[in-house]
């Protein structure tokens, strides 16, 4: 399927956004100033320092491993809470998301994002490439044995002033929406966190970090018995599925704010000051754990078959990620493509005509509001074929399971990412 660019105006070379309504692209040429960023603490974000513009729950390996020497902790970070589970799959994972090779969810458990997680890594490091957390594998991962699976984290007071979204399921209902943000306050932490609300749930038994007094170690995640120049517009598998673990659409929430909780330990979140024009941008890296600091590449990779984009600079793979491309009514375009730009918490159109492909498909057109919950997410990178372009999804647990009917989905925190290494000399290379 495809999708329809409504938040891209292209003069020659230049990309211009055009204004998107709350919380989109309208920011995109303001600067990063103090005033700005006083502006994002009313909206429930305040910065972990002045060296570093993420949120209050970054990570910080250095502070955490001398608090874990030392005893001391400070108020938004504690490592003298120690994980009573032992997580060798988990850990693998936090340490593959942090240096680019994403493995989706994480929940602590083997699975298809994962297994493509750890070919990317395999091949990166010249392995033998089996998908495994084999031995050879475990070793050339020592180099971060230091990061631990999990931290524990205190939960901003400001998202208490958040507002989160009821979702209706009518596309007329949530045309009439100001944003389709999260839901809840649970939503907004699993994908802060790239996990799940249920996983959260059991690094948190009886709503305390496992480990802490009062606290049941309940079934280890991961062992078997665990439970597991227009809008762009949307795919009816973009909006139509909600997984059942996410779904907190009542707004009430398990976790609130101020509360101490554990944490899948996700780094690379760091954001250096005045690396980001666009404050509102700025907002949205913040609240997916995801850094300014990406490396710039010139030409990815999607496979078909192999569920995977890749990113390479030069010949060497520097990423991967899980992705859902195309559909049996709506291929992926296989061939080479250029990327005419990217926007930003975009809002987009639907129209029945493109979601069926049908000139003559009959239905109300309407403009949907931006937001995490929107069908292609927070981003959209636009292609050269028209219609289609690579994006992230509301259901992270659906990416390589959904079709896509047409276009390239991903995580929003994976998406997110991958809008920081691409740029306009980008080469896009879609293979069966």
């Amino acid at each position: 399927m495809s999708f329809k660019p409504h938040t891209l105006a292209l003069a020659a070379s230049l990309l211009a956004l055009s204004a998107c309504g709350s919380g989109g692209a309208d920011q995109a040429d303001q600067p990063q100033t103090d005033a700005t960023r006083t502006a994002q603490n009313d909206y429930g974000y305040q910065t972990y320092g002045d060296d570093n513009l993420a949120d209050t729950m970054a990570s910080n390996d250095e502070r955490y491993m001398n608090a874990s020497e030392t005893g001391s902790a400070d108020s938004t970070q504690s490592a003298d809470i120690p994980d009573p589970e032992d997580r060798p799959i988990m850990q693998a994972q936090v340490v593959l998301d942090r240096i680019g090779f994403g493995p989706g969810v994480i929940d602590g458990k083997m699975g298809m994002s994962t297994e493509n997680a750890l070919n990317g890594f395999q091949e990166a490091n010249d392995l033998d490439v089996t998908g495994e957390l084999d031995d050879a594998t475990k070793e050339a991962l020592s180099e971060w044995e230091r990061i631990p699976a999990t931290r524990v984290v205190t939960i901003p007071a400001s998202w208490s002033d958040a507002e989160y979204t009821d979702i209706p399921e009518e596309t007329e209902a949530q045309a009439e929406l100001e944003r389709m943000g999260y839901k809840s306050l649970d939503e907004r932490l699993a994908e802060r966190f790239h996990t799940t609300v249920d996983v959260l749930k059991q690094l948190n038994p009886n709503g305390r970090p496992a480990g802490a007094s009062g606290s049941a170690s309940g079934t280890p995640i991961g062992s078997p018995s665990a439970t597991g120049t227009s809008t762009p517009t949307p795919t009816p598998s973009a909006s139509s599925t909600r997984t059942a673990s996410n779904d907190t659409s009542s707004g009430e929430s398990y976790f609130t704010p101020g509360q101490q909780i554990r944490v899948p330990n996700i780094g690379n979140d760091r954001i250096a000051p005045g690396s980001i024009d666009d404050t509102s941008w700025q907002q949205t890296l913040a609240s997916l754990g995801v850094g300014s600091d990406q490396p710039e590449v010139d030409r990815i990779v999607v496979s078909k078959a192999g569920k995977t984009l890749k990113a390479y600079q030069g010949e060497k793979l520097v990423a991967l990620f899980t992705v859902s491309s195309g559909s049996s009514e709506f291929p992926l375009p296989i061939g080479e493509w250029d990327i005419v730009g990217e926007a930003y918490n975009p809002p987009f159109d639907y129209d029945p005509k493109v979601l069926q492909g049908d000139e003559d498909a009959e239905g109300e057109e309407f403009t949907l509001p931006p937001g995490p919950n929107g069908p292609v997410g927070v981003v959209w990178i636009d292609l050269s074929k028209e219609h289609y372009g690579i994006h992230g999804t509301p259901d992270p647990e659906t990416i390589g399971r959904a079709q896509s009917h047409g276009c390239v989905r991903l995580t929003n925190w994976d998406a997110a990412r991958l809008a920081g290494m691409v740029s306009q000399s980008t080469e896009v290379i879609f293979e069966a």
